[in-house]
C-alpha cells in the first residue's frame, strides 16, 4: 500500500511541467471593488500602495482573484504584490495548453508578480485538474506549477481543520 502512495505522488509531483498561462503575465491587471484608495501615480520614491475593499475582484489575462480586501503595493520597477483577505479568498488561473485550470481557496492569499508566485495561508486548498491538496500554508510557483503544502501542526499553528497535509490524486487513463 505504501509503495502505490509514493508510485501515485511521484506521478503527480515528477509529471512533465504544465506552466500556467504564459501570456497572462504580460496582460494588464484589472481591479474592481466597492471601495478604492490609490496612492499618487507620480510618486517618486518607495512603494505605491492601493486599498481595494468590498467584493474585490482582480483579473490578469486568464488568472482571477476575488476577496474581501486587496491591498496591492507597486514598486518603481512596475512589480506588483497583493495581499488578499477574505472569507474564502479565491484564485483562479488557466494552465497553458490545456483546456484546464488550477483554483485555489484560503484565507489570505499573497501575489507577487515579479516571481509569479501565489501564497496560500489559513484553510488553503489547491486544485488542479482533479488532483486536490489542502493544508494550513501552499506555496505555489505559477511559471513551473511547483507547489509546496504545509499543515497547521509543522507551521506551530495547531488549530482548524488543516493540521496536516491532505492530498488526493485522481487515476490516470492509460491513453493519457
Amino acid at each position: 500500500m505504501k509503495l502505490i502512495l509514493i508510485v501515485c505522488l511521484s506521478n503527480l509531483f515528477f509529471a512533465p511541467p504544465v506552466m500556467a498561462e504564459r501570456a497572462d503575465r504580460n496582460k494588464p491587471i484589472y481591479l474592481e471593488a466597492d471601495r478604492a484608495t490609490v496612492e499618487d501615480v507620480n510618486r517618486k520614491e518607495g512603494n505605491r500602495i492601493s486599498i481595494f475593499t468590498g467584493n474585490v475582484v482582480l483579473t490578469q489575462g486568464t488568472m482571477k482573484i476575488s476577496a474581501d480586501k486587496v491591498i496591492m503595493k507597486e514598486d518603481l520597477k512596475g512589480f506588483r504584490y497583493a495581499t488578499a483577505t477574505g472569507d474564502l479568498v479565491s484564485f483562479r488561473q488557466k494552465r497553458d495548453g490545456l483546456d484546464e485550470y488550477v483554483e485555489g481557496w484560503s484565507q489570505r492569499v499573497e501575489y507577487d508578480s515579479k516571481t509569479d508566485k501565489i501564497e496560500l495561508f489559513r484553510q488553503a486548498r489547491l486544485k488542479r485538474g482533479s488532483d486536490e491538496v489542502q493544508g494550513d500554508y501552499i506555496s505555489y510557483d505559477m511559471t513551473s506549477e511547483f507547489f509546496k503544502v504545509i499543515g497547521s501542526k509543522e507551521r506551530g499553528v495547531e488549530t482548524g481543520p488543516d493540521k496536516r497535509v491532505r492530498i488526493t490524486i485522481q487515476p490516470k487513463n492509460k491513453d493519457e
